[in-house]
């Protein structure tokens, strides 16, 4: 990671996060006269357009706002001397570079949102690593870091998640501008089609018995995979959409348990949590089902794509029970059942 972002470390369980924020510039809209940028002829320069006097004019252009998880950043570049690849997946990958002996594909953010990027200033690559792939993504600048917690991250709407073909995970309002936060891994999961969730039909589960699973997601095609790969593992599954749905159901579950004088167990035997999620995030999450006496036996696996050996010791802290990283749904069934089967031996003694 460059020294712009190694910087910022975050404790986990705090329910914080901290953001990249860039930005494309688009070419506006007709009428659109909003966030435009004003024509420069300071400088002598011809290399975009020629304005009065051979003197530079930029561009009219309007800048859209984004973000994304610090965790998942490796480092921000200029933009490198790529090379050309064959036979390529979608118009929007420009090719591959070699960054210390690393050949990463370079993916033209603004090609893919379908958005026509205006070239005022030479782009910036933001460098990732995530799902345990490293790619790369060209934006027109990068904006700074923000620190801010999970609860002032609001989910989209129904309304803005179809229009941008569910593409964000969230939206963050600040005093003059919104930024919504990108779903990097559907992009990714689409150029490539190995890295999607897929369970291995040769694995074997019991049939012996049904195991309850509580499962907590932002992406509604994520959910809908896990509850369904689940289910052929032999899992009931039950999904709620943030860390806060899971912890509100978690209190309902409870509630139920000490009115009917049974326990947990009958109603959920372990909890299933991807980390970034709006409202409350998964390290939060699995930090106060830790602490709270009623709980603290139920096995949390966190299944999400910041699962790598830098970031792992956060879900350590926290006291999850495993972690698992996306898209590795075959073992994550496996661990689950199997977290079943021990605390069920360690109640019987």
């Amino acid at each position: 990671m460059s020294s712009e972002t190694s910087e910022i470390l975050l404790e986990a369980g705090t329910n914080e996060l901290e953001i990249v924020e860039f930005y494309l510039e688009e070419e506006p809209k007709e009428g659109d006269d909003t966030e435009l940028n004003q024509v420069d002829i300071s400088e002598p320069e011809a290399d975009v357009e020629e304005g009065k006097a051979g003197k530079k004019a930029l561009r009219p252009s309007r800048k859209g706002f984004y973000g994304v998880n610090v965790a998942k950043v490796l480092e921000i570049i200029r933009m490198p001397e790529v090379t050309e690849m064959p036979e390529v997946s979608h118009e929007s990958v420009l090719g591959a570079f070699n960054l210390r002996s690393k050949i990463i594909p370079l993916l033209d953010l603004s090609m893919w949102l379908k958005k026509k990027r205006v070239e005022n200033e030479p782009p910036k690559v933001i460098v990732t690593e995530f799902n345990q792939v490293t790619s790369a993504f060209m934006v027109s600048g990068v904006t700074r870091i923000h620190r801010i917690s999970w609860e002032d991250v609001e989910a989209p709407n129904k309304y803005v998640s179809a229009l941008s073909s569910d593409s964000i995970t969230g939206v963050v309002k600040f005093d003059n501008r919104i930024v919504f936060i990108l779903d990097l891994e559907r992009i990714v999961s689409e150029l490539n089609p190995d890295m999607r969730l897929k369970l291995d039909e040769s694995a074997e589960f019991s049939a012996e018995e049904r195991y309850r699973a509580l499962i907590t997601d932002d992406s509604p095609l994520i959910r809908e995979m896990i509850r369904d790969m689940l289910g052929q593992a032999g899992f009931r599954v039950e999904k709620t959409n943030n860390g806060r749905e899971c912890w509100d159901r978690l209190q309902e579950i409870k509630e139920s348990a000490q009115e009917e004088g049974r326990p947990i167990t009958d109603f959920v035997q372990v909890v299933v949590s991807d980390i970034e999620m709006p409202m409350m995030d998964g390290h939060h999450l699995t930090k106060r089902i830790k602490e709270d006496p009623m709980l603290k036996d139920l096995p949390v696996i966190l299944f999400s794509s910041l699962i790598t050996e830098k970031l792992r010791h956060r879900g350590e802290t926290v006291g999850a029970d495993d972690q698992v990283s996306k898209p590795e749904i075959t073992y994550l069934a496996q661990r689950a059942a199997a977290l079943i089967e021990d605390r069920k031996q360690k109640a019987r003694g």
